[in-house]
């Protein structure tokens, strides 16, 4: 008798069918009906290899046993025994029938729930208690590191990183994926030797290397899909294509990648990932090399984008995405460079209205024009709507969620969906230095200062030489009653920058805690400094404060709010620097005026 024969004679063949259908029937049970129990995933695994040892086992035990009506024998003993008439032969065939059927149910049950599950707010995560309880590395997550430039040019390297980050756009446009901002990928090689510790870093389960080669007008790119968590190469392609075909390039991998990782894509997320947003490689180039000084904000790199962008628009007028990035760059320019802030306002609006005009569904032209609508007319409704309409586009959109956060809902006092918009822009970009003082500045307006202080002192962490975030740190310790250590953290801070805003919160700081002297010469340095760059109201609104002079503090206050200084008086109302004035009559009329819709309509 050949094993064959012998195995079918044993019911092993019915004995692995049975098993396998069974064994299918719990994996799905654990997959699908476990995490709305909310089993922990670890349960989940340990339920699979489980079922993968028991296989052997059972082939083993069917092989050496049999039922019989008398129990379980032995094959042998079995195989002595009378045969029993009537003996029903084929009820495995329907236990795996039925097994088989609840398990395809299962499956496609769980299939169908996820694909058209729609995708929750960062408020609603939040509310339902859920926004830090998100699983580490989710399958449906990814960073694109930066890409090797391969050419011989070093000057090409701002090419290959317009590659990266015109896939990392095209990705962040689809709602059932979480994609990591470039500010923190940029702080990896695109080749780390320890990709596990990078995915853990980032937060994410999937990682795409790549490289770039630029060789007059052909290219070369190489990119490769990889789970950090096993090391598994899950999809890698080369591609040889002319200069000019690189749009379709980046295209054709992004959505490569979306249905490796089986992200569900709407009919809109699929249009905009295909877009094309220039035709001229030469412009395409200039925005990208204005977009990565942009992300720096150090020194003089605002001036530097700024010329970047004005000449990739002049390279191709119609370049929507150049004149979004033009806006969030003269935007930003008062606070980082000293620019005079009217002036940079009014080229920021013009620019980001550009940009709509020439396409209305451009997430960042919406929220660039929604940080001019905050910073420089002080209309909060116009800002929310602005950066809602910005998310609903680009749902990856770190920036968008940070202003969104720190700006509108924070100013109006909207907590709960400010610190959960807030803790999403950091899941997004979780290295941005930016991004992290923000949230701790968020958690400041909320007088959640225990939980700001700790922020901030993580942020610093990342970068201890931000004096953003020293003299963030001063403000929170301030307002938390620590005034020696918010001392401290301005001195840190002055250290590291001339920004008159904080020498003034160190003078103030050194008035509330008796050396009100510090306070009178700073005022008298800001009328000094007024005479070659503008001086906001609002710090020496903190300087009269802090010398008990009340109504001074309100007239420059309202200086303020006549002079559109949003950067400064749009938080008013939540500002716990300005306790003092609270119940003034003064005060209150002014809070409104802030807080009050604007009437944009000729803008738009």
């Amino acid at each position: 008798m050949n094993l064959f024969s012998e195995l079918k004679r044993r019911n092993v063949y019915r004995v692995a069918v049975a098993y396998a259908v069974v064994g299918w029937l719990i994996a799905q049970i654990a997959t699908q009906i476990f995490p709305f129990l909310e089993i922990p995933n670890w349960v989940v695994r340990l339920v699979i290899v489980l079922i993968a040892i028991g296989f052997p086992i059972a082939l083993v035990i069917a092989w050496a046993f049999e039922a019989t009506p008398e129990g379980i024998k032995r094959t042998e003993v079995a195989d002595a025994m009378p045969a029993v008439a009537g003996q029903k032969k084929h009820v495995w065939i329907y236990v795996v029938v039925i097994g088989a059927a609840i398990s395809v149910a299962l499956f496609f049950l769980g299939r169908y729930s996820g694909a058209n599950a729609t995708p929750r707010s960062a408020s609603d995560d939040l509310r339902r208690d859920k926004q830090s309880e998100a699983p580490a590395g989710s399958a449906k997550s990814i960073a694109v590191l930066p890409f090797d430039n391969l050419s011989r040019d070093p000057d090409n390297a701002f090419f290959a990183e317009g590659v990266q980050d015109e896939i990392l756009t095209r990705l962040a446009k689809i709602a059932d994926l979480k994609v990591i901002a470039r500010t923190s990928t940029q702080k990896f090689k695109s080749v780390p030797a320890d990709l596990r510790e990078v995915a853990k870093q980032l937060d994410v389960a999937n990682i795409l290397e790549g490289s770039v080669q630029k060789v007059n007008d052909q290219v070369r790119v190489n990119v490769q899909l990889i789970n950090a968590l096993t090391n598994a190469h899950l999809w890698a392609e080369i591609y040889d294509r002319k200069l000019t075909d690189i749009f379709a390039v980046e295209s054709d991998i992004a959505k490569t990648i979306a249905d490796t990782l089986q992200a569900k894509l709407t009919g809109a997320e699929k249009q905009m990932m295909a877009s094309q947003p220039t035709t001229d490689t030469t412009a395409y180039e200039l925005y990208h090399k204005g977009r990565s000084l942009w992300g720096k904000r150090t020194g003089d790199n605002i001036p530097k984008a700024i010329a970047f962008f004005e000449q990739a628009i002049a390279r191709d007028p119609n370049y929507a995405l150049a004149y979004a990035g033009l806006a969030s760059a003269y935007i930003l320019s008062p606070f980082y460079t000293g620019a005079d802030r009217r002036e940079a306002g009014s080229k920021a609006k013009e620019a980001a209205l550009k940009a709509l005009r020439l396409d209305p569904n451009l997430a960042e032209a919406h929220a660039a024009l929604g940080k001019v609508l905050f910073f420089s007319e002080i209309d909060l409704s116009g800002a929310t709507r602005e950066y809602k309409r910005a998310i609903e586009l680009k749902p990856n959109d770190a920036d968008a969620h940070h202003w969104f956060s720190n700006d509108s809902l924070a100013a109006l006092g909207q907590f709960e969906e400010a610190i959960a918009e807030g803790k999403r822009s950091v899941e997004l970009d979780p290295l941005s230095i930016v991004i992290n003082a923000d949230l701790g500045e968020t958690f400041f307006y909320a007088r959640r200062f225990d939980e700001s202080v700790a922020q901030l002192r993580k942020t610093l962490e990342i970068d201890p030489t931000s004096f953003y975030t020293h003299y963030n740190l001063g403000i929170a310790l301030q307002a938390k009653g620590d005034l020696s250590g918010a001392i401290t953290e301005y001195e840190k801070a002055k250290q590291l920058s001339d920004n008159p805003a904080v020498a003034t919160f160190w003078a103030q700081a050194k008035a509330h805690a008796g050396d009100k002297d510090a306070a009178r010469r700073m005022l008298s340095e800001l009328d000094q400094i007024s005479q070659h760059r503008e001086v906001v109201g609002y710090l020496r609104a903190l300087l009269y404060l802090s010398l008990d002079n009340k109504d001074e503090a309100l007239r420059w206050l309202e200086q303020d709010f006549d002079e559109r200084d949003g950067s400064n008086i749009s938080w008013i109302k939540v500002d716990p620097l300005l306790n003092s004035l609270h119940g003034d009559p003064r005060f209150e009329a002014l809070v409104q005026k802030v807080v009050a819709p604007k009437d944009n309509s000729e803008g738009r």
